[in-house]
């Protein structure tokens, strides 16, 4: 009987671990497909809602480029280690960048441009100098004042008002093109604040042998000034050898941006002409040591103004910059910084 009973038990025991067994196993078999299925719904909401966010942020690339370009361009300042400032100067705000710590550099941008055009450049500098780019007023954020006069005489004055509020007392200054020419006037006027003069690709002097902008604006054309909308290629091939690749934001706000300033250009342009070839006469009356930096290519201020330059200056070096146009800090910024950078440390004041 104890032998019955006691397989009994076992062959229930055995029947309930079998059935439990079965039990689990088709309990698997109903689990797994609704997991699956849910993971499945799972993925595919993931999906929409990454495929949602991608056509949100390519539908606000295009159809907020201001908002784009600012956020592009604030970041590009902050890599640069700049932060944007602005100050009163008489009846102009002037916008300016300002970053870095040591000796002082004051960047000068050229006709047309604005204090962004050096922010692939900055970055070299802000380490060890202190560096501060100026809206020139009139350009970029700085105030336009329509009755306001623009020729050299104010614009010095307004640039040396600016260096004073922002108490520079000894300074390198360097600029690009018209920035250039303002950069070799204001070491002119103001001698004793300067420790060294950077020439890149400037304004001021008459080039041995004519540019392509010089051939053409001797016919009556400014073409430096955008024609429409669709002229921005046409000017970047002036500008550039190898033209940078700008995001749709940012091409179309400085479409936009050059266009709606088209007559202060003009009125810019008429104003500083007469002034333009001023710089040449004044040249061995500066004594702070210059670098001269030029495009080899540049079709705006043809590279036979560097002898003209080199025959003027008495403490001067020459960087030419190959496969380069008119704007050597965009194109190539690295190169033009350690040619600027070695000059300046090899100063001794």
């Amino acid at each position: 009987m104890e032998t019955k009973v006691f397989r009994l038990k076992t062959e229930g025991s055995m029947l309930k671990n079998n059935l439990s067994d079965s039990f689990s196993l088709n309990a698997c078999h109903l689990i797994n497909p609704i997991r699956e299925n849910r993971e499945g719904v799972n993925m595919k909401k993931l999906f929409i809602i990454l495929l949602v966010i991608i056509v949100a942020a390519v539908g606000g690339y295009y159809a907020f480029p201001e908002k784009v370009a600012g956020y592009m361009i604030s970041a590009a300042r902050s890599q640069a280690g700049l932060i944007k400032k602005e100050i009163k100067i008489d009846d102009h705000n002037i916008v300016y960048l300002e970053g870095g710590k040591g000796p002082t550099i004051l960047l000068l941008h050229g006709y047309t441009a604005n204090k962004d055009n050096w922010l692939k450049f900055a970055p070299y500098l802000t380490k060890d100098y202190h560096v501060v780019i100026p809206d020139i007023p009139g350009y970029g954020e700085s105030s336009m004042i329509e009755q306001a006069s623009y020729d050299l005489s104010n614009q010095m004055s307004r640039l040396h008002k600016f260096a004073q509020a922002l108490e520079l007392k000894k300074f390198h200054i360097a600029g690009n093109s018209m920035g250039g020419f303002f950069a070799g006037t204001y070491t002119v006027r103001y001698p004793d604040e300067i420790i060294s003069l950077g020439l890149f690709d400037a304004g001021g002097v008459r080039s041995l042998e004519n540019s392509v902008v010089r051939k053409m604006m001797e016919k009556g054309e400014n073409p430096l000034v955008l024609k429409d909308s669709s002229d921005m290629p046409r000017l970047m091939a002036l500008a550039f050898v190898n033209p940078p690749s700008l995001p749709y934001p940012l091409q179309k706000v400085m479409t936009q941006t050059a266009l709606a300033n088209r007559q202060f250009y003009q009125k810019e342009l008429k104003e500083i002409g007469p002034d333009f070839l001023s710089l040449e006469k004044e040249l061995p009356n500066i004594k702070a040591p210059t670098l001269i930096l030029w495009g080899d290519q540049d079709k705006i201020l043809d590279i036979s103004s560097v002898a003209v330059f080199e025959k003027g200056l008495k403490n001067h070096k020459t960087v030419i910059i190959k496969d380069c146009g008119h704007i050597p800090m965009i194109e190539k910024p690295q190169e033009t910084a350690n040619a600027y950078l070695a000059f300046i440390k090899s100063i001794k004041h």
